[in-house]
C-alpha cells in the first residue's frame, strides 16, 4: 500500500513538473531584465496614455489665447503651444493615435500575412506559388517612396480620416515578410504526425489550419507584430513630420514634432517638439526590447 501510494506521488509530482513551451518561454522572459524593463516601461507608457487625459484640467483644444507660447510652469507642466492649448495634455492624447496607429497597422500585417503564409504553406503547389509571387511582389515595392506618395495623393482627406488611411498603407505593404516565415513553419509542420492524426480524423481544412497549425506560429507571430508595431510608429511619426500623415488638430507624435521645421519654435520653444520627440524613443525602445525578449524566450533552439 506504502508503495502504491509513493507510486502515485511520484507521477503527480512528475505530471506537475511537466510545462508547455509557453510556461518555458515566460520563464526565459522573465528572467531576461533587459526585456522585463521593456515591458515595464511599455506598461507605463499605456497606463500614462489612457489616464493622464482623463484626470488632466484640460481638453485637446483649450484654446487660451491670454497664454500663448508659455515655458514650462506650475500650471502648465510642459508649457503651451501658439494657441495656448496645453502641450501636457496633447502629448498623452497624440500618444493614444501614434499607439493606436501602431496596433491596428501591426493587426493587419498579422492577419494577413498569417493568412497568406497559412493558406500557402498548407495548400502548397499553385497555390503556393501564385500566393508567394504575389507576396514577393508587394515585398518588392519600395515601402518609404510609396507610402509618402500615397499619402501625399491623398492629401484632401480630412484630419479623422486620415489616421485610418495611413494605419491601411502600412499594414497592406508590410505583410509579406511574417507571410514567409509562417509559410516556413507551416510546411515543416503539415508532415508531423499530429497533422496525419488530423487527416485520418476528418476535420475540416478550415479546422486543420485554424486550430492546429497556426496556433503551433503563435510565438513567431506574437514577436513580428510586437517589432513590426515600432515600425509603424516610426513610419508614422515620419509620414506626419512631413506633413503627410494624421494631420491637425488630431495630435500625434509626430505631428507635434513638425513644429521644429520652423526655426523659431526649433531654438526658443524646445516644450514643443522635445517631449513628444522623447516620447517616441522611449516607446519605440520599449517595444524593441520587448520584441527582442519575446524572440529570445521563443527560441526554438533554446525551448528543450
Amino acid at each position: 500500500m506504502m508503495e502504491d501510494n509513493k507510486k502515485n506521488y511520484e507521477k503527480t509530482t512528475q505530471a506537475a513538473n511537466i510545462v508547455g513551451p509557453w510556461m518555458i518561454a515566460w520563464g526565459r522572459f522573465k528572467k531576461n531584465k533587459t526585456a522585463m524593463f521593456g515591458a515595464i516601461l511599455f506598461i507605463l507608457i499605456i497606463v500614462a496614455i489612457v489616464f493622464v487625459p482623463i484626470f488632466s484640467k484640460f481638453e485637446l483644444n483649450d484654446f487660451i489665447l491670454d497664454d500663448k507660447k508659455l515655458p514650462p510652469s506650475g500650471k502648465y507642466w510642459l508649457g503651451t503651444d501658439e494657441q495656448g492649448r496645453d502641450v501636457f495634455t496633447r502629448l498623452f492624447l497624440g500618444g493614444r493615435t501614434s499607439i493606436m496607429v501602431g496596433l491596428i497597422a501591426a493587426g493587419f500585417t498579422v492577419l494577413i500575412g498569417a493568412l497568406v503564409g497559412g493558406v500557402a504553406g498548407y495548400y502548397g503547389g499553385i497555390v503556393d506559388n501564385v500566393l508567394m509571387r504575389f507576396a514577393e511582389i508587394v515585398y518588392s515595392i519600395p515601402f518609404t517612396p510609396t507610402v509618402i506618395t500615397i499619402s501625399g495623393a491623398l492629401m484632401w482627406v480630412e484630419s479623422k480620416y486620415k489616421m485610418y488611411l495611413v494605419m491601411f498603407l502600412i499594414g497592406i505593404l508590410s505583410w509579406p515578410g511574417l507571410a514567409r516565415m509562417v509559410r516556413g513553419q507551416i510546411l515543416s509542420l503539415r508532415e508531423q504526425e499530429f497533422m496525419q492524426a488530423t487527416e485520418i480524423l476528418g476535420l475540416s481544412t478550415r479546422s486543420r489550419i485554424a486550430k492546429h497549425l497556426l496556433p503551433n506560429t503563435y510565438a513567431y507571430i506574437i514577436v513580428s507584430a510586437t517589432l513590426g508595431m515600432a515600425g509603424a510608429i516610426l513610419t508614422e511619426a515620419s509620414l506626419s513630420y512631413l506633413g503627410l500623415g494624421v494631420t491637425p488638430p488630431t495630435p500625434t507624435w509626430g505631428n507635434m514634432i513638425e513644429r521644429a521645421r520652423n526655426s523659431d519654435v526649433f531654438r526658443n520653444m524646445q516644450w514643443l517638439w522635445v517631449p513628444p520627440g522623447v516620447m517616441i524613443m522611449l516607446t519605440v525602445l520599449s517595444i524593441n526590447l520587448l520584441g527582442e525578449g519575446l524572440r529570445d524566450a521563443f527560441d526554438p533552439k533554446e525551448i528543450r
